[in-house]
C-alpha cells in the first residue's frame, strides 16, 4: 500500500449473529473478526461497497 492511497477505517460494532450469509461474508471480506475490531482498508469501490452493504453493522471513518 502506498502512502498516497486513501484508506478508510472500519469498525464492527454490532454482532453478525442473525445476519444473512452475504452480510457475514462482507464482514469477513473486510477483515473484521470480532466485535469492536477495527481494520484499515484501501478505499476502493469494492471495499466501499462491502462496507455500505453492512452499514448497519459497522462504523466507517475517512482517513
Amino acid at each position: 500500500m502506498t502512502e498516497s492511497a486513501k484508506t478508510i477505517k472500519v469498525t464492527l460494532y454490532k454482532s453478525t449473529i442473525g445476519a444473512i450469509a452475504s452480510h457475514k461474508a462482507c464482514v469477513r471480506g473486510l477483515g473484521l473478526r470480532r466485535m469492536n475490531h477495527t481494520v484499515t482498508v484501501i478505499d476502493t469501490p469494492e471495499n466501499r461497497g462491502m462496507a455500505n452493504k453492512v452499514c448497519h453493522l459497522v462504523r466507517i471513518e475517512q482517513q
